[in-house]
């Protein structure tokens, strides 16, 4: 049987593309009137869902994690993920639901109203955008209510393409406008011959910190990489009030301009290695743990770091339950689309992803690639928390403590 392929890729931002040459099907079509669901942060359905994708973005941490840098988004996984389940049906679309710990109607709702609530201002951009690219060709049907899902809940454009060399250039500088240059090509050549579809969730953040860096708090020191070298780099220091105590770790989290997003840092106890430290947590947790941080004063210092990463998490998910989806007999997406050339499922699913943290703030950007193929503290004694060895940090909001990203830093180059 003949392989169909179909590539889903998420990113970060949100800008609009002009001049492409792939028909957009949704120009002058409306997205259908969907009132919001009521989601806060102490909802327990909005909690629920935040605990939920943290708990399997960690379960995924823990499939990829190495002694390199790591780097995934949460948020973009779920986005890309969601997008695709609502092409699944039966025991295709049960197993993706078990993986979300949620009905894909429910997933659907809380995604919409969560990116509705992303705080935006001046200095702290948080974008998401998506996108479908499908290709022009008879022996294609792509199901229309599928379309129209994607639209409503997610502000999807939909593209009718080639899939020539053409498409791979609109397809990249739509990722490179919609990660603001972070990923600058998701596409090395044309597409496949077998490919059918590329469905793309965009990300970005960009902030500043509420108290940027001066140059005074800014002084080199050593940093102990994970297979134990230790190098000169520069380190920003801090004071901040919110302290975080696991059972094995300490940390703290700094917050970004108008106290709307928060860097998170979990540095693990001396002798403990990173992936046990991981290992030991789940989403519940360490959501409870960041939002049950103590109001008390800590001495920070964490390197500036920059670097890129990038993963195929397609084993990963399998592993964790997703497994029909990639198998090429049993894998039903008759909700997104029929070919006549062979049966629709997903062969890769392709995670990049790019952060850096300076003195002024963090700019970050991730591309997710699902491929388908057929066939009182003042007066309390200072704490204390140096990043100088390998730790774990997230990007969370400060209202639902949802992780945007997620990663461990094991040396800085």
């Amino acid at each position: 049987m003949k392989k169909i392929t179909l590539l889903l890729a998420l990113l970060l931002t949100l800008t609009a593309c002009s001049n492409l040459t792939a028909t957009n099907l949704m120009a002058g079509i409306k997205r259908n009137d969907i009132t919001p669901t009521v989601i806060d942060g102490t909802h327990e359905n909005s909690v629920d869902k935040v605990s939920e994708t943290a708990g399997f973005s960690l379960d995924i941490f823990k499939k990829i994690y190495g002694n390199e840098n790591i780097l995934i988004s949460p948020l973009s996984i779920v986005s890309a993920l969601a997008m695709t389940a609502n092409g699944a049906e039966n025991e295709t679309l049960s197993q993706m639901e078990e993986f979300f710990g949620s009905d894909i109607d429910g997933l659907n709702e809380f995604l919409y109203a969560y990116r509705l609530f992303l705080p935006t201002a001046d200095k702290y951009k948080v974008s998401l955008a998506n996108s479908i690219w499908f290709r022009n060709k008879e022996s294609l049907t792509i199901e229309k209510e599928f379309l129209q899902t994607n639209k409503d809940y997610y502000d999807a454009e939909i593209y009718k393409a080639t899939f020539d060399d053409s498409t791979k250039n609109d397809i990249n500088a739509w990722v490179n406008k919609k990660t603001n240059g972070q990923i600058k090509k998701l596409l090395e050549e044309k597409p496949p011959e077998d490919s059918v579809m590329y469905l793309i969730n965009a990300l970005s953040f960009d902030a500043e910190w509420q108290s940027i860096y001066k140059n005074t708090s800014v002084r080199e020191g050593e940093f102990t990489a994970h297979d134990g070298s230790k190098k000169t780099v520069d380190f920003m220091h801090s004071t901040e009030y919110g302290y975080i105590e696991l059972p094995n770790a300490i940390g703290f989290s700094k917050p970004y301009a108008d106290y709307r997003y928060f860097f998170v840092a979990l540095l693990p106890d001396e002798g403990l290695e990173v992936s046990d430290f991981i290992n030991s947590l789940d989403g519940k947790t360490l959501i409870n743990a960041v939002k049950n941080q103590r109001d008390e004063m800590v001495h920070a210092s964490m390197p500036k770091f920059t670097f890129e990463y990038s993963k195929e998490l397609s084993e990963a998910l399998k592993e964790l339950g997703i497994k029909d989806a990639f198998d090429s007999e049993l894998a039903d997406f008759s909700s997104l689309g029929h070919s006549n050339d062979g049966n629709i499922f997903i062969s890769r699913v392709i995670h990049k992803t790019k952060i850096e943290v300076n003195e002024k703030g963090t700019k970050a950007g991730a591309v997710t690639a699902v491929e388908m193929a057929s066939g009182s503290a003042a007066l309390a004694e200072p704490k204390i928390v140096k990043l100088n060895r390998p730790f774990f940090f997230m990007i969370v909001d400060s209202e639902f403590n949802m992780p945007v990203f997620m990663g461990v830093l094991n040396d800085v180059t």
